[in-house]
């Protein structure tokens, strides 16, 4: 299948995998790669950018196809060495970039400088033509079902991403809520050149997490998932567990008045207690809806190659006879 994604990426399937908190690590961006996908490491797991060009140096030895690296720009009182995480991504000879959080802006010159291609992930088609606008080579449409920030307008992707295609001249990937081949044509019926999946790739033989958590996807259901940090204005769609409900909780009491502080308990530094020790009660961690959707614990080859298999049965067969 040919897409505008897997000619700007030079990639075999039009499907990637997003940047994950403890689980974009090389062996996931690896393994996704070498199944004809575009895999990609996160960059603020790694605690320095000395950690993220050995990441990236592992990586490398894992696979000779194209992978990325995810690098989130946040807000903090202590900002991550940003620039030196540019450079390690530079020196590594990454040639691609997906960006999160604010505005990129500052960042894209010097990659561009480099050859390196950027997609920016937004959760609005406002901000996807402002990276548009920038310079970034593609954009990640992040619908309200996603796991992790689904931003604040809570917009379902049935509706994002044909209104995606409406204003953008770039290429786009549909990202939130996708798991299978239906949905791999259903988004590129609605103008989408490719999908972007994450919490699908966690539940995976080759993902770097505890059995606990790729388990606790298949036993989810799209009802599982909870928001959390709504009345702080940082929504995060995370799987329910205790902490989640202790956290709900604080929030329902406090109301308008409750800060971060109030629920840090259950969501600071918990990624590795749960990615790690397998501790699924530790805090919140991001999930999609999606979970409903998925029912096993497939390679990464076989999950891609089945989605692909059944894109083409659908576009070839179902689609067609229907005209």
């Amino acid at each position: 299948m040919k897409t505008r994604i897997t000619e700007l990426f030079e990639i075999q399937h039009p499907i990637l995998q997003g940047g994950m908190h403890f689980v974009g690590f090389a062996e996931m961006a690896a393994a996704v790669s070498n199944a004809g996908g575009l895999g990609i490491i996160t960059g603020l797991t790694q605690r320095t950018p000395e950690l993220l060009a050995k990441e990236i140096a592992r990586c490398r030895e894992m696979t000779d196809k194209p992978f990325g690296v995810n690098l989130t720009f946040l807000p903090a009182v202590n900002q991550p060495d940003y620039p030196g995480y540019v450079k390690a991504i530079i020196e590594g000879g990454v040639k691609i970039v997906e960006t999160a959080g604010n505005n990129p802006a500052k960042w894209l010159p010097a990659l561009k400088e480099n050859g390196i291609k950027v997609i920016h992930k937004c959760t609005s088609v406002r901000h996807s033509l402002k990276a548009e606008a920038i310079g970034c080579d593609a954009v990640s449409v992040d619908g309200f079902e996603c796991g992790g920030h689904p931003g604040e307008d809570d917009v379902p992707n049935f509706v994002l991403l044909p209104r995606a295609a409406e204003e953008l001249k770039i290429p786009f990937v549909a990202s939130g809520g996708v798991a299978n081949g239906r949905q791999l044509v259903a988004a590129l019926a609605m103008g989408a050149d490719g999908i972007n999946m994450g919490t699908r790739f966690i539940a995976t033989k080759e993902a770097p997490v505890h059995q606990n958590v790729k388990q606790a996807i298949v036993d989810a259901t799209e009802l599982d998932t909870r928001l959390i940090m709504r009345p702080l204005r940082n929504t995060e769609r995370v799987l329910n567990n205790p902490a989640v409900e202790r956290l709900l909780a604080k929030e329902r009491e406090l109301g308008a008045a409750v800060s971060f502080a109030d629920i840090a308990a259950e969501i600071a530094g918990v990624y590795p207690k749960i990615m790690i020790d397998g501790d699924m009660d530790a805090g919140g961690w991001s999930c999609g809806m999606v979970a409903g959707l998925i029912h096993d614990i497939p390679t990464c080859q076989a999950l891609i190659d089945g989605i692909m298999s059944d894109a083409e049965q659908i576009i070839r067969g179902r689609l067609e006879a229907m005209l």
